[in-house]
């Protein structure tokens, strides 16, 4: 069983900083790709960030120059540095992974999610 647990929401107000952790544990035989997705109430899921195997990085325009993705591979980690905060950024944040399994045969391109984590910026 793979799995992804989130750390690191709360509440914050606007201009400060959060850092989001992911932990991915299980049966992993190597990760694609390490996301952050968010919703916010009433809206739907959208892509934060990602980082692939080999570090290269993408961010939603909404965020970028704001966020920062990283990611540990010895430690199947990844982090969400959040800085300059906005009330808009308020949102359940989910991180997702996109691995291979460590089964045999390996099985590709399986997703997991994690149980996502809360962040409310207040003006």
């Amino acid at each position: 069983q793979v799995q992804l647990v989130e750390s690191g929401g709360g509440l914050v107000q606007a201009g400060g900083s959060l850092r989001l952790s992911c932990a991915a544990s299980g049966r992993i035989f190597s990760i694609n790709a390490m996301s952050w997705y968010r919703q916010a109430p009433g809206k739907q899921r959208e892509l934060v960030g990602a980082i692939t195997s080999d570090g290269s990085t993408n961010y939603a325009d909404s965020v970028k120059g704001r966020f920062t993705i990283s990611r540990d591979n010895a430690k199947n980690t990844v982090t969400l540095q959040m800085n300059s905060l906005k009330p808009e950024d308020t949102a359940a944040y989910y991180c997702n992974m996109d691995y291979t399994s460590a089964t045999v045969p390996p099985k590709r391109y399986l997703q997991v999610w994690g149980q996502g984590t809360l962040v409310t910026v207040s003006s």
